[in-house]
């Protein structure tokens, strides 16, 4: 009998080691593109100082382990006029930005859409096998309320909801549902800072660290660092914006852990691996 309870305990621990195994991914930041200036902090955090700057890139998310490799946000194209106010320099396409880390555009099999303005969205169909992932609320209102009288749809492209509705009628979007969910095993998306309607951010689990993918949820490191909500414009709801930021910081070991949207920074504070592509390690 005590061999049997015994055979039994080391399948269970086995089984559990395979599990933990199997949830650990590896992260990449992989920039696409910059803004050809710095820009004062004030334009990107409430109350932040004018008088100290920032650099601005434009990222894509990779995350690779457990048989998935998976894209938060799909980056944009360079001929959208959206993108003519950030004066952007040393574009490369997000598709082509994977040829760094030896992967094909068709080798994406999700996309985790943060929110879906033009610079997180537009580059949607650069993946054809993407199953993407985005919030409920968030889709409902982009694809409707927002372009009713008393809508906000600053920041959204009348191009990039047909991409949206697109993949929604080939079966290739899936919508979330809630907050503190996990989607994909070892990966989990929160709501709560409001960005958009119902913007989303992701934990990853590593194996040594949690990694929070803010995306726009916070846009620069200032607020983080600082608890200040993004500037005017940058959120619905600040008091939200800043809750969420609090709460990241007990789902991490180390706020260093906490990447945001898209402070240059990010590309410093990380070993690279390639031009322009970093590990979150």
């Amino acid at each position: 009998m005590k061999s049997v309870i015994l055979f039994v305990l080391i399948c269970l621990l086995a089984s559990k080691s395979v599990w933990a195994q199997s949830k650990q991914y590896e992260v990449y930041a992989l920039k696409f593109a910059s803004s050809a200036h710095r820009w004062p902090i004030a334009d990107w955090v409430d109350k932040g100082p004018k008088n100290d700057s920032v650099q601005i890139d434009f990222m894509i998310w990779l995350i690779k382990g457990n048989g998935r490799t998976v894209l938060v946000d799909a980056g944009f194209l360079n001929d959208i006029p959206d993108a003519k106010e950030f004066t952007i320099v040393n574009y490369v396409r997000p598709d082509s930005t994977l040829q760094k880390m030896g992967l094909k555009p068709t080798e994406i099999t999700d996309i985790i859409l943060s929110h879906p303005h033009w610079d997180h969205i537009d580059g949607l169909n650069l993946f054809p096998n993407a199953q993407v992932w985005m919030q409920q609320d968030d889709f409902y209102y982009y694809v409707g309320a927002a372009w009713q009288k008393g809508g906000s749809a600053g920041g959204f492209n009348k191009r990039d909801v047909r991409k949206l509705i697109d993949k929604n009628l080939a079966g290739k979007l899936t919508l979330v549902n809630g907050d503190s969910l996990e989607i994909i095993p070892g990966i989990k998306v929160f709501t709560g800072s409001r960005h958009t309607f119902n913007s989303q951010y992701v934990l990853v689990e590593t194996g040594s660290n949690n990694v929070i993918l803010a995306s726009d949820n916070i846009w620069v490191y200032y607020s983080l660092e600082h608890m200040l909500p993004a500037s005017a414009g940058g959120t619905y709801d600040p008091a939200g914006y800043v809750n969420a930021m609090q709460r990241m910081k007990t789902l991490v070991r180390d706020p260093r852990y906490i990447i945001p949207g898209h402070d240059g920074k990010i590309f410093s504070n990380f070993p690279a691996v390639k031009k322009g592509v970093v590990k979150i390690e």
